[in-house]
């Protein structure tokens, strides 16, 4: 599978080989939401905490008569209709992990992908670097490639200054390609990557040597 790829002016370059058995697989919605729900479940802390009635602190002492008061019938202080009192089936720390086969893992990855290719949503840019931070360098390169959604950018290795130029925007994300996550994927509208990233992506999803590009 051939696609374009992008310079920073927004003109084609050239055309790069990338691997089908990553960006050309079919949508598995099964799989992809069962890897969102975990991603997110793991995110939980799991540390909301409330006390029962016999964990409040307070008398046991009944409030007061039974019968002859007009009143309805109260138990002590820390009965949970009463404020202050205890909570009835509240929260307990509880661990929300869930786990997943790592194939699963990698096929939602890779699903998700190949719906950004087949959607066109996956520009591919020449590997670039800003000389310093600059929010106008990164407007200008969303500009030129026409990009006016949420968007992910993935570059092969750490760039500070493309990280610093896309921090005033809320709606970009600069990340290396080995640490993107099914949620990241999902939540941006344009995925753009550098070439050496997409390199990153076969290696690790692929579970092969990829060629390297061609003209």
């Amino acid at each position: 599978m051939q696609v374009p790829v992008y310079s920073l002016t927004g003109e084609i370059s050239e055309q790069v080989d990338i691997s089908e058995d990553v960006f050309a697989l079919p949508f598995n919605e099964a799989v992809v939401h069962q890897a969102m729900v975990r991603q997110l479940a793991n995110k939980r802390q799991g540390t909301a905490f409330t006390k029962t009635r016999s964990e409040v602190i307070g008398s046991t002492r009944k409030l007061y008569s039974q019968k002859h008061t007009g009143r309805a019938r109260r138990g002590d202080i820390k009965s949970p209709l009463l404020r202050g009192g205890g909570v009835i089936f509240g929260p307990k720390p509880r661990c929300y992990r869930q786990s997943m086969p790592k194939k699963m893992r990698r096929l939602a990855i890779k699903c998700l992908l190949s719906a950004k290719v087949k959607e066109g949503d996956m520009k591919l840019v020449e590997d670039f670097d800003f000389p310093q931070p600059k929010t106008k360098d990164m407007l200008n390169l969303l500009s030129a490639l026409s990009v006016d959604s949420s968007t992910l950018i993935l570059n092969s290795h750490p760039m500070p200054n493309v990280v610093k130029s896309a921090s005033n925007l809320s709606n970009v994300k600069v990340m290396p390609a080995n640490l993107t996550s099914v949620l990241d994927l999902l939540s941006c509208g344009m995925l753009i990557c550098t070439v050496p990233a997409i390199r990153v992506i076969e290696q690790i999803w692929g579970g092969k040597a990829i060629h390297h590009a061609s003209v």
